[in-house]
């Protein structure tokens, strides 16, 4: 490929870099107005969330078209194939952000047309959410950045949020048991805080990806412990 021809490529891998980065952006915020809706039980906020969710899965078409079209066009190889592939799975995974984001707007439409119990942890899980939106944003900036440590750090915090989801059902199910009329809304609250607990999963997805771009190992079945020797 001559100079000029490289050039072209590499600013055709920075634009589309820069659209997955956009898609992020909008996927955040989304599951933070989800949380917002949820927390606030506010049906205007949830329903701009849903109304979102189109966008999302437009971006998601969008960019995997262009990337198909680079791919055959390029025929790139080494890393920045590794690029492209990763940026394939990336917007996949934050489509699947979106849609939880979306689940969770809907689930507090239901809640507030059924009336919300004010014994249900609704403030509490907004901790898990914190968790879960800043690895996603620690993930988006690993990957801006190709920062692998980066991407390590994020996928060893993922523990945390699963420990927050558990103490979270515990919870519930004790509200449930204690209080048969409370089971509607609990299971609904249930069915958020999975949603954002995938959330977390998502942004460990992310991370992986962007340990595959910059070291060339899928770790995505790598152990805990495996991974230090993998980023070093």
């Amino acid at each position: 490929m001559d100079k000029h021809l490289s050039t072209q490529f590499d600013a055709e891998l920075s634009a589309i870099s820069t659209r997955v980065l956009e898609m992020g952006g909008l996927v955040e915020s989304q599951v933070a107005q989800s949380v917002y809706a949820l927390t606030n039980f506010s049906n205007e906020t949830a329903a701009q969330v849903i109304e979102r969710e189109q966008r999302v899965n437009q971006m998601e078409v969008d960019i995997d078209r262009d990337l198909s079209s680079i791919i055959a066009r390029r025929q790139p190889t080494a890393r920045d194939l590794r690029l492209l592939i990763a940026v394939s799975k990336t917007i996949g995974n934050l489509e699947r952000v979106g849609d939880e984001a979306a689940r969770i707007a809907r689930t507090v439409q239901r809640l507030v047309a059924n009336g919300v119990s004010t014994r249900l942890p609704v403030n509490e899980v907004s901790v898990e959410a914190n968790l879960a939106t800043n690895s996603l944003r620690r993930a988006l900036d690993a990957f801006a950045r190709l920062d692998a440590t980066a991407a390590l750090a994020v996928i060893k915090s993922d523990n945390e949020i699963d420990q927050e989801f558990d103490g979270l059902l515990r919870k519930l199910v004790t509200y449930m048991m204690e209080d048969p009329r409370t089971i509607s809304a609990s299971i609904d609250m249930v069915f958020v805080a999975k949603a954002i607990e995938r959330v977390g999963d998502h942004a460990k997805n992310l991370a992986e990806q962007v340990i595959y771009v910059v070291k060339g190992a899928d770790v995505r079945h790598t152990p805990l412990d495996g991974l230090d020797s993998v980023v070093r």
